[in-house]
């Protein structure tokens, strides 16, 4: 356990080093796997979530249409009073 804090001896970074100045670099392979990796992290993360029944996914789409339109109610009463308002300070 203890190895694993240790630091590599001098020989081994040069090894390393060597060994990437050696090779080619190849962005294109790299963007490839790190798209992949997204791919299989997000499909992993998709897998984990608690989904709604179709029941509740009805349910809760008929609250967001109700308050949806509650709201565009209350806004359009709101500019049209603020519109008179304005209107008749103009004409003052």
């Amino acid at each position: 356990m203890a190895a694993k804090f240790l630091k590599p001896k001098e020989s081994e970074t040069t090894k390393r080093s060597d060994k990437r100045s050696d090779k080619p670099s190849h962005t294109s392979k790299k963007k490839q796997n790190r798209v992949a990796r997204w791919w299989r992290s997000t499909i992993g993360e998709l897998r984990k979530v608690s989904w709604p029944t179709p029941q509740e996914a009805w349910r809760l789409t008929k609250v967001v249409l109700i308050v949806v339109f509650v709201m565009a109610a209350i806004l359009g009463l709101l500019d049209f009073v603020f519109s008179r308002l304005i209107a008749a300070l103009v004409t003052l």
